[in-house]
């Protein structure tokens, strides 16, 4: 399957410095790995942590794609095609 949403990534640099996951720090509640919405750069926690606000950032706002935010990794993912996103070239 190929994502039909590639074309509307903005953002695909990670900003300089993350706290954590926008979500948890306001709560005090803790996460796995982060992920970066590529539309608006929200910062959530992955689906392996206990609240998975990137996925419920999607569902809140339809910004369908977001790559990791893990040091070393530079994959995306779409949750609307549910596959990886091969963002367009800046």
């Amino acid at each position: 399957m190929s994502c039909t949403h590639a074309a509307s990534i903005e953002l695909t640099e990670l900003p300089p410095e993350i706290a954590g996951c926008e979500d948890c720090l306001r709560t005090g509640s803790r996460w796995v790995h982060l992920r970066m919405c590529t539309s608006c750069g929200h910062v959530g926690c992955c689906d392996s942590s206990p609240n998975r606000h990137a996925r419920a950032h999607w569902g809140e706002t339809a910004h369908p794609v977001i790559r990791s935010a893990e040091a070393g990794e530079s994959w995306f993912w779409c949750y609307e095609d549910e596959t990886v996103v091969t963002p367009p070239r800046t």
